[in-house]
């Protein structure tokens, strides 16, 4: 009888723990791709997480480009691309969850305030190699595949024309910090990341653009020349966990989480 007992014992522990095992064994639903959307995203996910806690989201970064391919070849559910989709992706579903743009920076030092479509084509040319007020510039390109250095190059006509020298880096944080790191370094980056960099006291500045101030209502208003929309992208419609998340960046909440940011919400912007 009492070994009777002890197995009925066993059997409901060992019954207990598997159970337990199965219900913090869901696989997480993967994000991959853009380093500007990546940050929001994920404090997006962490507001998510806490109302589904049966739920795991890992978010991963890489470029937009890396989003596109981790979709396609099944390593993510979700692609995240700073961009529209290019001829070849529109057979993807897209769902914009705010807009940015592009900014120009530099150290926050630099005496420049302003440049000029003509000035930024010289620098990365290497036609203009120094500043107005004295000193080599150095030129800060982001690598192939992102998504930024795609449309800078097309904004500028740019594309086949960069000079060869340039700083080649790759998230926008490490952009952020090659310039914060050298006065004599210019970079083009998230006006998001830029202006969050700001507010935590890195040593940079924006740069306004012909003129106009790379601002968050500049983008929202479409003056700004150089915005984009930041979307989420599946190869399908999306459904499960997919599907509810996607909806939650979108939700009020999520819009509110976007603007926290420093980026655009939907509902504010003008299309670009």
């Amino acid at each position: 009888m009492h070994t009777c007992g002890y197995l009925h014992m066993w059997g409901a522990m060992i019954l207990s723990w598997l159970l337990a095992c199965n219900s913090t064994s869901t696989e997480p639903l993967v994000l991959a791709g853009s380093s500007t959307i990546r940050p929001v995203v994920e404090v997006i996910a962490e507001a998510f997480e806490a109302q589904h806690p049966e739920l795991r989201i890992e978010v991963q970064g890489g470029g937009s480009g890396v989003g596109v391919a981790s979709i396609r070849s099944g390593l993510a559910q979700v692609g995240m691309v700073s961009r529209s989709l290019a001829p070849d992706e529109t057979e993807l579903q897209t769902h914009t969850i705010a807009y940015d743009g592009i900014a120009l920076i530099v150290h926050r030092d630099n005496p420049t305030e302003g440049t000029t479509r003509p000035e930024v084509v010289a620098i990365y040319t290497g036609e203009l190699r120094s500043w107005p007020h004295g000193g080599a510039i150095t030129g800060v390109n982001k690598e192939e595949g992102r998504s930024t250095r795609e449309l800078f190059a097309r904004h500028f006509g740019l594309e086949g024309r960069f000079r060869s020298d340039l700083v080649v880096i790759g998230p926008n944080g490490q952009a952020i910090a090659t310039v914060a790191a050298d006065p004599a370094a210019i970079a083009y980056v998230s006006i998001g990341s830029a202006l969050g960099a700001v507010a935590d006291g890195v040593e940079v500045k924006l740069l306004s653009l012909d003129g106009i101030e790379p601002t968050v209502g500049a983008v929202a208003s479409g003056r700004y020349p150089l915005s984009r929309e930041l979307n989420l992208v599946t190869t399908s419609e999306p459904s499960g966990a997919a599907a509810d998340f996607i909806a939650f960046v979108r939700s009020p909440e999520g819009q509110r989480l976007v603007a926290a940011e420093n980026f655009v919400p939907i509902a504010d912007a003008a299309a670009p």
